[in-house]
């Protein structure tokens, strides 16, 4: 069993000459819940996008249960089977219905027959409170739904490790809350969670470490209850004073 769930190690990214990661260090128990906050441009975003390979770093390597990500050898559809995404612009295919969005994935990747798949979707819409939108097209949905049945697409493939990608700020305010929710119960599940935003209610009722990084950099770590209402560096300070 490896030791971490996920494991970054000396993380660099660069785009030509912008530095998007500098030695980035992070190591995430199972069952965590882990927010990263900081301005935009920040490098949040980019680490988690290079957690399942959708971003290649240019050095440093990271680790999903123990299986190395960057070594070229790896399986990622594999590794990325164990890990969840959720981005911020839903990503649904507006053709399909919200139950053939969630079972698409287990009907081509992992051969599931159709019956059993339907069975999984429907067991999963129920799961986020869309129990009665199974037939609906994503044209037919909030925002916040959308939302809902993109989480429910990444639990089908039974991920140990979920990844949100400012999951909340294309929705109009009145849908954050459906949406957080949802997230809340998957992290009393044990769920291990890296979450990007600055939804600062989730952080304290969810996370257990807040993690805050500036042009590419780890800056600080620390519990929810440390890094707001004591942070150590200077930049923390002068970020947390514009947001709360």
């Amino acid at each position: 069993m490896a030791e971490y769930r996920i494991q970054i190690k000396d993380a660099c990214k660069n785009y030509g000459e912008v530095k998007a990661l500098k030695n980035a260090n992070l190591n995430i128990e199972a069952g965590e819940v882990v927010l990263v906050i900081g301005p935009s441009g920040s490098g949040k975003s980019t680490m988690l996008r290079c957690v399942n390979k959708l971003e290649t770093l240019s050095s440093g390597d990271i680790f999903v249960d123990g299986d190395c990500v960057t070594d070229p050898k790896s399986d990622i559809r594999k590794i990325r089977e164990e890990v969840g995404m959720v981005f911020q612009n839903f990503n649904l295919f507006s053709h399909l219905t919200a139950l053939r969005n969630i079972t698409l994935a287990l009907t081509t990747v992992k051969n599931t027959p159709k019956e059993e798949a339907d069975e999984i979707g429907k067991k999963l819409l129920a799961r986020v409170g869309l129990a009665d939108k199974e037939k609906s097209y994503p044209g037919q949905l909030s925002g916040g739904q959308q939302q809902r049945v993109a989480i429910a697409r990444a639990l089908a493939m039974n991920p140990r490790v979920m990844l949100f990608d400012e999951p909340t700020s294309a929705l109009d305010p009145e849908m954050i809350k459906e949406v957080l929710d949802v997230m809340l119960d998957l992290a009393k599940e044990g769920m291990t969670m890296m979450v990007v935003s600055h939804e600062m209610g989730f952080a304290k009722a969810a996370a257990d470490r807040v993690v805050f990084m500036d042009e590419g950099e780890i800056i600080e770590i620390g519990t929810p209850t440390e890094v707001f209402d004591s942070p150590k560096e200077v930049r923390t300070k002068t970020f947390l004073e514009h947001i709360l």
